[in-house]
């Protein structure tokens, strides 16, 4: 069938739980989500910038 798919993660639950969890910590679990936040926290370091 065209358009249908399965994620062994989303039947056992796991893309909510990460998604709990992200929303609740700020933290990102993908890999490009959690480069942007440490890039930004190093810069804030390094330049002192404030959103």
């Amino acid at each position: 069938m065209k358009g249908l798919s399965f994620s062994w993660k989303r039947f056992l639950g796991i893309s909510g739980v990460k998604t709990k969890i992200a929303r609740k910590t700020g933290v990102p679990t993908t890999k490009g989500g959690l480069e942007k936040k440490l890039g930004s926290i190093i810069l804030n370091l390094l330049f002192g910038k404030k959103k």
